[in-house]
């Protein structure tokens, strides 16, 4: 028998921990004054070892998926499944990311920039993305409306980031949402023939 006891719940909450810190470090190193996000930078911040990035991560491609999901956390990306019963399906879509888009838009404005010069930022947004395609259909689907590729395809560029960036960058955040908003509402009624 070992003379230490071996307390795994003790120690997953300090892995657990050991990769919130990392991913937290990733976050505030994109939004800060010199945004980069290289293993070494977040492991230095975050003062682990880089291998511990690794341990934690399986790599790169796992740690930006990660930073993903905080943001989506942090962002409110949860309440979508409210636009699936919603009398507003389309307006609670919107509304749900254009209050995503907005929580960090910082760190979210770099990372999709990062994105251009990095393959694997890429494939993770590149997927991401793609589920928010996804959801659209679905929304789309419940809400009785045919999702062809094209509304659907009109519907995922109005909830992008880049079309929030703009409109809220000449709007403000509440007005960019109405207009967003009555875009959705407007071409679902051209999808649907009404």
């Amino acid at each position: 028998m070992s003379p230490r006891s071996y307390n795994s719940a003790k120690r997953k909450q300090g892995a657990e921990e050991t990769k919130d810190r990392i991913v937290s470090s990733a976050r505030a190193l994109l939004a800060g004054r010199n945004p980069q996000l290289s293993l070494d930078a977040v492991a230095k911040h975050a003062d682990v070892s880089r291998q511990t990035v690794y341990n934690a991560f399986g790599g790169k491609r796992g740690l930006l998926e990660a930073l993903c999901d905080h943001l989506a956390g942090r962002g409110g990306l949860h309440r979508l499944g409210e636009a699936f019963t919603s009398k507003d399906p389309l307006g609670e879509l919107v509304a749900t990311f254009a209050a995503f888009w907005k929580h960090d838009l910082v760190a979210t404005r770099r990372l999709r920039a990062f994105a251009a010069l990095d393959d694997d930022l890429r494939a993770v947004i590149a997927d991401r993305d793609q589920r928010r395609r996804l959801a659209i259909s679905e929304v789309l689907r419940r809400a009785g409306m045919t999702a062809d590729d094209r509304l659907t395809t009109l519907l995922w560029t109005l909830t992008s980031f880049e079309t929030y960036d703009t409109v809220a960058g000449e709007r403000g955040h509440d007005e960019a949402v109405a207009v967003l908003r009555d875009a959705a509402v407007a071409l679902a009624g051209i999808g649907t023939g009404e």
